[in-house]
């Protein structure tokens, strides 16, 4: 079989705020900003890798999400138990200073880990751990 995986979707709460981040710190383009009923979606992506995309999404956009389901997803947005991504770099520490000098909240830093991999972690504008693993 054939089959890769071209998008992921990860919610926020603010799309200036994830612009910011995705785009500014991590250095991500920009290959889509799409608006429509007062909500955003931005498709963001590796400089350099158009077959992989990350879909910032509102997390209210679904219309078979009830209202309670939307509660509970905003819940766990603010504890950063609702969504994860996991980039990788060749310059683990190095985009962990960038990271770390633009604000954003660190969960972990820069750790080999007992799995075989180093990686480090932060939180996105809108709780979402992303866990950046050191490319070997």
């Amino acid at each position: 079989m054939d089959i890769t995986v071209e998008a992921s979707f990860l919610p926020h709460d603010d799309p200036d705020a994830a612009l910011a981040f995705y785009r500014d710190i991590l250095g991500f383009e920009v290959r889509k900003d799409v608006g429509y009923g007062g909500m955003r979606w931005i498709t963001v992506g590796p400089v350099g890798e158009p077959g992989m995309s990350l879909v910032l999404s509102p997390p209210a956009a679904d219309p078979g999400v009830t209202e309670e389901e939307r509660r509970v997803i905003t819940e766990m947005m603010a504890k950063g138990t609702c969504a994860a991504v996991l980039p990788a770099t060749s310059d683990l520490e190095g985009v962990f200073d960038r990271v770390q000098a633009a604000g954003a909240e660190v969960v972990q830093e820069p750790t080999d880990q007992p799995y075989g991999v180093r990686d480090c972690a932060f939180r996105d504008p809108a709780g979402n751990l992303v866990r950046i693993q050191e490319r070997r």
